[in-house]
């Protein structure tokens, strides 16, 4: 993983970040080279930034690190590949999507469909080690995630944002005040019950896009 690694529409955005970028990557090469298992893939690193360039986005869903369950991590926050059930935390997203737009429930956990849609799919970190949730906190990847932050809130289309569980909501701040923030309780079993059912982040989500010109997004998933 290198520089070049990152998808060409990002790479203006993330060049203030260039040294914070270098050393993260630097040293989720040697945590790989020293035989530590690193998810995701390192080609699905910057997926979620490869399906959705920044001209693109229309809602952002950030989420915190990868799934650290060996096979889950895919490069978008939430997902897991076809054919990998889907964990809790995303059973719970499907839940609330089927009460607030009526959608039957997906027959898997892929969400690359809304990200081609333009919903970018961001964790804060981008990597971390198998088994050990939140490892790679801390080494740099929160500059990263940043700076792609800034850039979707620098641009004069407004967008979604969904900003699930504390640590997504205080990236709040960095948001400029013409982007719609939607904030609810994150979808874990532990705080499910706390905030996020009844939120109705998709219709709301889609109502702000409406209201700013834009096209809805389509949350039906196969």
């Amino acid at each position: 993983m290198t520089d070049d690694s990152v998808p060409p529409g990002w790479r203006a955005a993330l060049a203030p970040q260039a040294a914070a970028l270098e050393a993260v990557a630097a040293r989720v090469a040697a945590a790989r080279a020293s035989g530590i298992a690193v998810a995701p893939a390192e080609a699905d690193v910057f997926r979620a930034l490869a399906l959705t360039p920044p001209e693109a986005v229309r809602v952002v869903l950030l989420g915190q690190d990868p799934y650290p369950t060996p096979g889950h991590a895919d490069g978008l926050c939430f997902s897991v590949r076809p054919g990998v059930a889907p964990p809790r935390s995303l059973r719970n997203v499907f839940r609330e999507l089927g009460d607030d737009l009526g959608l039957p429930q997906p027959r898997g956990g892929d969400l690359s469909p809304w990200a081609r849609q333009g919903v970018l799919l961001l964790n804060a970190v981008l990597t971390v080690e198998e088994g050990a949730a939140a490892a790679h906190a801390g080494w740099g990847w929160e500059a990263v995630s940043d700076a792609v932050i800034d850039a979707v809130s620098a641009r004069a289309e407004p967008s979604a944002f969904l900003l699930w569980g504390r640590h997504a909501q205080a990236k709040a701040a960095r948001i400029a005040p013409r982007h719609a923030v939607i904030a609810a309780a994150h979808p874990s079993p532990l705080s499910a019950r706390r905030g996020f059912f009844g939120s109705r982040p998709f219709s709301r989500a889609n109502a702000a896009l409406r209201a700013a010109g834009r096209g809805e997004i389509d949350w039906r998933l196969p």
